[in-house]
């Protein structure tokens, strides 16, 4: 048994785990972009290729083609967003319902995803380690959070801090109500409001600066809708400049919220 090492001083390293090709610059494309301003070298370790999606109106991409071409925006949005390494496990996208095959995400024994990650850990050595929190419900986010978790609970190296990337709650009910006011028919209102709830919200990034980049990083990804288009501009700006997380190791203590997620 090998013991633990611990991060240590020098450049800072920061890695993001997320399933789905996009998945690193709708939801953390801004956090990226200020790691990367403040010196540190990030990656991003991606569990698939985003098969399962379906491709956005006028992309003009078909299903079959939509793996390659996702992984190609993948790496053209890693590009954008200054991240220097990109890792995909090749797990198959668990789509959002139905069976989940043994080589998908959410059909694969949790303990091979956990170890996929862990071994991208230790051998990128990040300080800062970042998922998503998986509250919009998704099976594949819950179980890439759930692994990355357990990854870097069980790596040798261990990163200083771990966070989830929250989808705010808050944000969330807002946006409930426009799509109330603009689709009233839409299956989604029947839901409970997903998010994360204010007071579980440890840190808040001040992320306005980037935006220009991190919209050229949406671009990238022209085979899906964004899930930002198409909202007021008030709403897309609260989505896209801040971004707000949950620090999980060490464990919050309470007190003033941070305002960076520097190791």
């Amino acid at each position: 048994m090998h013991a633990a090492v611990t991060a240590a001083d020098g450049p800072p390293r920061l890695m993001v785990v997320v399933a789905h090709p996009d998945d690193e610059t709708f939801g953390c494309g801004s956090l990226l972009l200020h790691a990367a301003a403040a010196g540190a070298t990030t990656a991003v370790c991606c569990a698939t290729r985003g098969e399962a999606g379906a491709p956005a109106p006028g992309s003009g991409v078909t299903q079959e083609e939509l793996p390659a071409v996702r992984e190609q925006e993948l790496r053209a949005a890693a590009g954008l967003l200054h991240v220097s390494r990109v890792d995909l496990l090749g797990f198959a996208d668990s789509g959002m319902s139905g069976p989940a095959g043994p080589n998908s995400l959410a059909g694969a024994a949790f303990a091979d995803v956990r170890d996929q990650v862990r071994e991208r850990i230790e051998d990128f050595r990040p300080h800062v380690v970042v998922s998503l929190d998986a509250s919009d419900g998704h099976r594949d986010h819950a179980r890439i959070r759930d692994a990355t978790l357990a990854a870097a609970e069980a790596a040798r190296w261990r990163a200083s801090r771990v966070y989830l990337h929250c989808l705010p709650q808050a944000l969330m009910r807002r946006w409930f109500e426009h799509m109330a006011r603009e689709r009233p028919t839409a299956g989604q209102l029947a839901m409970d409001v997903p998010g994360t709830p204010e007071e579980l919200i440890t840190t808040v990034v001040d992320t306005g600066r980037y935006l220009a980049e991190r919209e050229q990083a949406i671009a990238a990804h022209a085979s899906q809708t964004s899930p930002y288009d198409g909202l007021p501009a008030d709403l897309r700006l609260a989505f896209l400049t801040a971004d707000r997380l949950r620090r999980v190791v060490p464990a919050w203590d309470g007190g003033d919220r941070e305002r960076d997620v520097s190791a």
